[in-house]
C-alpha cells in the first residue's frame, strides 16, 4: 500500500502555527498509542535525489540508502503527514514507519516529531517550534547529539537506532 495511515483520532493538513500545514489531534491520544504508518514507495538514495522537490518533501528514510516516497504528484497527498518538527515533540518512532504517541495529547494539540528521529539530510532548516528548549537551526546530524540520545531513546527509527547503537537489536 503507498498511502500513509493517520489514526482518527487525529486530521491532517490542518493550518499550523509551526509550519504550514501540520497534523492535529481531534480526540485524546494516549502514550504508546500508534498516531501514523507511513507509507510510500521505496526508492533509494541515487532515485531520491533525482526527484522533485516536492516529492522529495513526502520522504521519511528506512534503512542506509532507502527512503519511502510519494513517487508521483498524485500520491503526494495520501502520502503526506503533515507531522511538523518541534523540539519538543510528542510523537517518536517505534521501527521505521510506525509512529506512536511520546506522551499523552490534549485534543486540539499539534503532533509533532523531533526531526532527528528520523532525518539525516545534507541540508539544514530554521525552526519555528517557539519552545524554550529550541535549537533554531535543525541539521541532518541532531540525532547524533548525546543529549538528545539521551531524550529520545527509544523513539528513534530503527535505522538511526542502530547507528547509535549497533549491538541493540
Amino acid at each position: 500500500m503507498v498511502d500513509s495511515w493517520i489514526t482518527p483520532k487525529a486530521v491532517k493538513g490542518v493550518d499550523s502555527a509551526i509550519s504550514g500545514r501540520g497534523l492535529v489531534a481531534v480526540e485524546p491520544i494516549v502514550a504508546g498509542e500508534t498516531v501514523a504508518v507511513k507509507g510510500g514507495h521505496i526508492v533509494t538514495t541515487d532515485e531520491l535525489r533525482r526527484m522533485s522537490e516536492r516529492l522529495r518533501n513526502s520522504e521519511i528514510q528506512i534503512a542506509e540508502e532507502l527512503h519511502l516516497v510519494a513517487k508521483f504528484d498524485e500520491e503526494y497527498e495520501r502520502v503526506m503527514l503533515f507531522i511538523n518538527h518541534s523540539c519538543e515533540p510528542n510523537v517518536g518512532f517505534a521501527g521505521n514507519t510506525l509512529l506512536v504517541a511520546m506522551r499523552n495529547v490534549a485534543e486540539g494539540e499539534e503532533l509533532t516529531t523531533d526531526y532527528a528521529l528520523f532525518d539525516v539530510p545534507d541540508d539544514t532548516m530554521d525552526c519555528s517550534c517557539g519552545h524554550l528548549t529550541c535549537r533554531k537551526v535543525i541539521t541532518g546530524r541532531d540525532w547524533q547529539r548525546p543529549e538528545l540520545q539521551r531524550k529520545y531513546d527509544g523513539y528513534f527509527s530503527w535505522y538511526l537506532q542502530r547507528r547509535i547503537s549497533p549491538s541493540r537489536p
